[in-house]
């Protein structure tokens, strides 16, 4: 890679991205009030000095306050897979809240039910429970680990992603020992006291760790995603299951972006058998919500238990979790959004971008791999792909990323910010894909050609 052009052609880019975007960028400028200038401190995770202000968004297109309207494959890192308000989620959230009333009301609706219903339908879990996040479906399903089997010690892959459950924040440091994500804020206390670590695809490392016997579950993503996909090898899930049943530890999967792989996310797609299973953001159309379901198993054991305060104040739940306008928005989702055929067709989508890529990839002899998980198709700076999180890690290149993410958002396409991730929703079209693949053609022309 010649550093030099890539520098030329990235400052060429930043220039372009703040010369089409002036009124993004006044926005930006006036918003002193707001902690970084933004809402939420990641949305300044963004290629350019200021990130694209949000003015309307439909389908799987979004227009910003300067006019100018992308093909979006960001979808708001998942929580859009529905695609941006869906007419039929829009119409239940509004019926709910304008006619109905009540959003939140502190009682149940018989939507929750078949929710729950519908969730088992898809993951096999039997009983759920809702949150408004995945991180706390997280929290609220290590909690209930804990008390389950006695045990302090929550165990994560390196570079795994559980949104920001602070026992997640461990990665396996450079000795091979768990030591804390880099960037880690505010930590309540040195995260080895916590948690144990092993990288994704490492089964003897694994074992190592829950050998201690103090491991209440291992929470982890069937498929690396955060960092990039990084692929199960053959037989690696079936050894964690194994694993973890031979030292007594619960298994909680976390689908919250590995629903991409199907309407039962991996578990489904893979038969996996996980005690609790976690997943949020797309389930509710756009509309905050989150679900963790658990065995019929462990859901006898935990409501047998009279010491566990599971109703007030034990630590699990939240004043609008399970609310109603949430409860609506999943069922609209579910019934008629992000169906069965539905992800057939964003699989079929996401297999004709994977062909793009490698198609560019291999006419400019790149060594670059691309990884696919369903309605989700990742390119990464490394080949082969990199088989663990820590890999992945490695094979950033920030600079490489900031350029690809400007060209491409400068001419109308958008990725997920925080890597070079694709995903596609049910009104993504072949013709949206195609302009990527054009797009990514020329951006790799101007760089190696």
């Amino acid at each position: 890679m010649d550093r030099t052009r890539l520098h030329r052609l990235l400052d060429r880019e930043s220039a372009e991205a703040a010369r089409r975007n002036p009124r993004s960028r006044a926005a930006y400028e006036r918003a002193d009030h707001l902690f970084g200038r933004v809402p939420m401190t990641w949305m300044n995770k963004t290629a350019g000095a200021f990130p694209r202000y949000l003015d309307t968004a439909r389908g799987a297109r979004i227009t910003d306050i300067d006019g100018h309207t992308y093909v979006d494959f960001c979808l708001g890192d998942t929580g859009a897979m529905a695609g941006h308000s869906p007419a039929v989620v829009a119409e239940a959230v509004r019926s709910r809240f304008a006619e109905s009333g009540g959003a939140t009301a502190m009682m149940p609706t018989e939507d929750a039910a078949w929710v729950g219903a519908e969730l088992t339908r898809r993951f096999g879990l039997a009983r759920w429970s809702f949150s408004l996040t995945a991180t706390d479906a997280n929290r609220w399903s290590i909690r209930l680990a804990r008390a389950v089997t006695g045990r302090p010690k929550i165990l994560v892959n390196s570079y795994s992603y559980h949104g920001s459950v602070d026992e997640s924040l461990i990665v396996v440091g450079p000795d091979g020992q768990g030591t804390a994500r880099p960037g880690n804020v505010g930590a309540p206390c040195d995260v080895t006291l916590t948690s144990r670590v092993a990288e994704f695809n490492d089964l003897p490392q694994l074992e190592r760790e829950l050998a201690h016997g103090d491991v209440a579950a291992v929470l982890m993503e069937p498929a690396l995603t955060n960092i990039g996909i990084v692929l199960p090898e053959p037989g690696y899930l079936d050894g964690v299951r194994e694993l973890t049943r031979r030292h007594g530890t619960l298994l909680i999967i976390d689908e919250t972006h590995t629903f991409s792989a199907g309407p039962g996310g991996c578990t489904a797609a893979w038969g996996l058998e996980p005690d609790m299973l976690t997943i949020g953001k797309a389930i509710g159309g756009g509309i905050p919500a989150g679900a963790y379901g658990l065995s019929a198993g462990l859901a006898e054991r935990l409501l047998a238990r009279p010491d566990l305060d599971l109703i007030d104040m034990g630590g699990v739940g939240g004043t609008l979790a399970g609310n109603a306008l949430s409860v609506a928005a999943m069922r609209a989702t579910l019934e008629h959004v992000l169906t069965d055929s539905a992800f057939d067709r964003m699989a079929k989508l996401s297999e004709r971008f994977e062909a793009g890529v490698r198609a560019g990839i291999d006419r400019w002899s790149l060594p670059w791999s691309v990884s696919r998980l369903g309605a989700r198709t990742e390119y990464r700076f490394a080949d082969p792909a990199p088989r663990t999180g820590s890999e992945s890690a490695a094979a950033a290149d920030e600079e490489l990323e900031d350029f690809l993410h400007l060209y491409l958002a400068n001419r109308g396409v958008l990725l997920t910010p925080f890597h070079n991730m694709a995903l596609m929703c049910p009104d993504t079209t072949e013709q949206d894909v195609d302009r990527h693949t054009e797009v990514f053609a020329a951006a790799l022309t101007e760089l190696v050609g």
